[in-house]
């Protein structure tokens, strides 16, 4: 079975694609304005579409007042929605990337002020005044974090974000603006060049190639987005919104595989097509090229013409098309190229299916094409799973034994394999065993490893032939839908639980005793409603603590518990942290305890809010009951309600308790 865990990467390429997705990250989210942005574009502006119609071709009319043409030249809805809306919802979204809402609103100010410094629609300053915004203010809070006197926290926290968001803000103005500008010139200046001289096709011969390297988000979102922006203010479109996006090079290399292909590459690619063109997620060609280096040959030469042809019908686009769907094309293109922006696809899909068929008739022998390795490696490049290319059916063998492991294999792997285990026997794979495990006692035997993302590389060394997958949120990530879906592409065996065995669907999670101080695994005295620790250190100290008191550790036991959290995080999401100690320190537990502490003001754990702290020490499978009671809990809104409006320890158990495992 292919590894789908990512090798440690490094050089220029990982970092091209690092800063890529940054940019993708705070562009995607607003795509839906940009399309608002777009579609009000195509309809009022001076050459848009009603003012074609005859409807609004009336100067001081009601479609020149929205456009801002005519009698209301500056006015209206499509110069303010670009010069402001915009850039200040991808600063935001980047200034919340790195400090939640209070860094996006610092990111939104700092945005501010490079936008009001210049004329030109400012994404470029966004991209960077909004993250450097949000970084900049959570180290400024990190200056006085656990240090301001109780009742005065609201009165720091605004004037803080305020006095430095106009310190931002004007350094935006009078620094950042000049130097973007100038770069935004520059690069203008370059596609200027390009088109002038009638060499704009000659950026295929970076964009395919970067494509499938997972480098065309830098190029899409760092270059051609702002750019072709500024060129739909002054021309009403914008050709540099079809260099990346046009599906037709993609659509014509899989045609040219579903007619010369062989083995599983021949049969996928079908649907394949259908997801490409259609659906718009480009990436599902990428491991067909990657089989065949040499096929990118047929995509560069596909996107030229691509180009060419969408030069020569001086054709464009109001808005960037995303995803890249034959239906996103089109329902950005301006009213004028239609049938230019057709003629581009269709022209690139044929001229790379031309030349990818020459490539593949052309190779010798009868053996398959390797699209299982092929898909590793993309994967490998990308840094993550991709669902889109596990449709590549048999990438990958049955998945029938799926293990969730951590670094002692009692606390998160354990909570984790709990949740995932509801969701696969709720989607019906009542066969498909999941387990929790010490990554020390992984064994190569195993189909699907889980792990949190810094012990990935770990697990892979004992497990190299397994799937692995990487999650930083051990409740509600969306990696364990992934999973799901991945079952059902891989054939995984559906139906009713075996009886016992190595592979029984769940392992068995005893019930905890409740409601006593005489050795059960929740004692009362272990139970805080009100926790006074302030950071993240100190809470993992009390709930420490509270396990020794109740004789459940060693005292040396908290020191591993603050050891383990340097390795990896025990944030499990959902305002829910568990604290507990390496595998080294089992020796140290005298029996299977857990305390659990509430904080009315949530903990900042690694960034994320820890509301309840739970402290976790176990022998054997104690406590995996609880811990699957727990997890229950932490998934259901109502519960956690409860929780946090418990009024003594026993309203504490009796939500723990009412939760079954």
């Amino acid at each position: 079975m292919s590894t789908t865990s990512p090798a440690q990467r490094t050089g220029v390429r990982v970092h091209v694609q690092k800063f890529g997705t940054s940019l993708s990250n705070m562009v995607m989210p607003n795509i839906g304005a940009f399309i608002a942005w777009g579609l009000i574009t195509a309809l009022f502006i001076e050459v848009g579409w009603l003012a074609e119609l005859g409807i609004g071709d009336d100067p001081d009319g009601w479609v020149a007042e929205i456009g801002g043409w005519g009698e209301y030249a500056g006015g209206g809805i499509v110069g303010p929605m670009i010069t402001y809306l915009l850039p200040i919802l991808i600063g935001y979204t980047g200034g919340r990337m790195l400090y939640d809402t209070r860094g996006g609103v610092v990111g939104a100010i700092a945005t501010m002020g490079v936008v009001a410094g210049t004329e030109i629609p400012m994404f470029l300053g966004a991209m960077i005044m909004g993250p450097l915004g949000g970084w900049t203010m959570k180290h400024i809070d990190a200056l006085w974090d656990g240090k301001i006197r109780p009742g005065f926290e609201m009165l720091v926290n605004n004037f803080s974000a305020g006095i430095w968001g106009a310190i931002v803000a004007t350094f935006g103005f009078f620094v950042m603006s000049p130097i973007v500008t100038f770069l935004s010139d520059r690069l203008g200046d370059g596609v200027d060049f390009l088109v002038d001289n009638s060499l704009l096709p000659l950026t295929s011969l970076i964009i395919e190639p970067a494509k499938v390297l997972f480098l065309n988000n830098a190029i899409n979102h760092g270059v051609l987005t702002p750019l072709g922006s500024s060129e739909v203010l002054e021309d009403g479109k914008s050709v540099l919104f079809l260099l990346e996006a046009n599906p037709g090079p993609g659509l014509g290399l899989l045609l040219a595989f579903m007619v010369f292909g062989k083995g599983m590459a021949k049969a996928s690619a079908p649907g394949a097509a259908i997801i490409h063109f259609l659906g718009g997620i480009h990436e599902i060609y990428f491991p067909y090229v990657l089989m065949k280096p040499k096929l990118i040959v047929a995509m560069i030469a596909g996107g030229m013409t691509g180009v060419f042809v969408n030069v020569i019908f001086d054709v464009g686009l109001r808005a960037p098309a995303a995803p890249g769907s034959v239906f996103a094309v089109y329902a950005q293109t301006a009213s004028d190229s239609y049938i230019g922006v057709t003629l581009s696809m269709l022209a690139a899909a044929g001229v790379t299916f031309l030349v990818a068929g020459v490539l593949l008739r052309a190779e010798r022998g009868d053996g398959e094409d390797d699209l299982a390795a092929a898909t590793a490696s993309m994967e490998a490049m990308k840094g993550k799973r991709s669902i889109a290319s596990s449709a590549l059916g048999g990438a990958r063998g049955t998945i029938e034994r799926i293990v969730f492991a951590c670094d002692a294999g009692m606390g998160s792997s354990a909570m984790g394999a709990s949740v995932l285990r509801r969701k696969i026997q709720a989607a019906g794979f009542s066969n498909v065993t999941v387990t929790n495990q010490a990554i020390a006692n992984l064994a190569d035997d195993v189909d699907l490893v889980v792990t949190h993302r810094d012990l990935t590389d770990r697990a892979k060394q004992r497990t190299p032939s397994a799937v692995h997958v990487s999650v930083d949120d051990f409740m509600g990530t969306p990696r364990y839908d992934e999973i799901v879906e991945l079952l059902g592409q891989s054939g995984a065996p559906q139906g009713s639980a075996p009886q016992g065995g190595a592979h029984a669907a769940t392992a068995p999670e005893p019930e905890p005793a409740a409601g006593k101080d005489d050795g059960s695994v929740l004692a009362s005295s272990a139970i805080v409603l009100a926790g006074t620790a302030r950071t993240r250190d100190d809470a993992i100290t009390e709930a420490g603590e509270l396990l020794v008191a109740a004789g459940v550790v060693e005292p040396s036991y908290v020191a591993a518990m603050h050891e383990r959290e340097k390795s990896v995080s025990t944030h499990m999401g959902n305002g829910l942290a568990i604290p507990h100690g390496t595998n080294e320190a089992k020796a140290a537990v005298r029996r299977t305890g857990i305390s659990f502490v509430r904080y009315a003001e949530p903990i900042d754990w690694n960034g994320k809010p820890a509301e309840f702290v739970v402290g976790i020490a176990g022998q054997g499978n104690e406590h995996l009951g609880l811990l699957s009671r727990i997890a229950q809990v932490f998934l259901d809104e109502e519960q956690v309600a409860r929780l946090r409006a418990a009024g003594s320890e026993e309203e504490v158990r009796a939500v723990l308790d009412g939760v079954r495992a």
